[in-house]
């Protein structure tokens, strides 16, 4: 989203959260399965890079790998790391406030959370640079705060959803596949250590090589200047 990975990666999205979760109980329908969650929460402690995951690049306290997608010739990412001197309760806040975002990215043309017909979802338009047509998403999220053995973790699943009282609009391209799964708990030392999963097929007729390359460039400029 946005530069690809930046726009998913910076600390930003929506305020309330999408069935914000705490201790494990809601009164919201849930979005997402107790194994989605655990495998998001799980790679902190022991990331799972078999069946094709490659070293893509390590800079900065964090390490990013990659799978091909043979269909796509796109790329699935992971990254692992921390952020020093942020705790995780902030970082997960300031990840769900979706009116700092619009503050703050350029790329954002139109970005709110809404009901759709008794689905809560999201609705964001990115700007993309001449002669591309911009992109939007329909995207359903939920996080969860857990107790999980007396360790404070805070989860983030997103993924797209078709929702028909949102039509797609004329000059704009909606990217149907996305999905994104973050992690977060404190590092002990005053930061925050991180895992997220992210996919994003923008469609259209853009390069695969050229999507590849933005999501190495965002990646890295967003870990060296948050």
């Amino acid at each position: 989203m946005s530069t690809w990975f930046a726009v998913s990666c910076a600390l930003t999205s929506a305020a309330p959260a999408v069935g914000h979760m705490t201790g494990g109980r809601s009164s919201m329908a849930l979005l997402f399965s107790d194994e989605e969650l655990q495998q998001a929460w799980t790679e902190l402690d022991e990331p799972q890079l078999d069946g094709g995951w490659e070293l893509f690049t390590e800079t900065m306290n964090v390490k990013i790998y990659r799978l091909y997608n043979k269909e796509t010739g796109l790329y699935e990412y992971k990254v692992f790391g921390s952020l020093t001197g942020c705790a995780a309760d902030l970082c997960a806040d300031v990840y769900m406030d979706l009116n700092y975002r619009r503050q703050w990215d350029s790329y954002v043309k139109e970005l709110h959370e809404k009901d759709y017909g008794g689905q809560n979802a999201i609705y964001w338009e990115v700007k993309y640079p001449l002669p591309l047509s911009n992109r939007d998403y329909v995207y359903v999220r939920e996080r969860r705060d857990l107790d999980v053995g007396g360790r404070k973790i805070c989860v983030v699943l997103a993924k797209s959803s078709a929702v028909s009282q949102c039509p797609e609009k004329k000059g704009v391209i909606r990217v149907k596949d996305y999905k994104q799964s973050l992690a977060m708990e404190s590092d002990g030392a005053g930061g925050t250590k991180v895992f997220m999963n992210y996919f994003d097929n923008p469609g259209g007729m853009i390069p695969a090589w050229l999507v590849n390359w933005t999501a190495k460039v965002s990646a890295v400029d967003f870990w060296c200047n948050p």
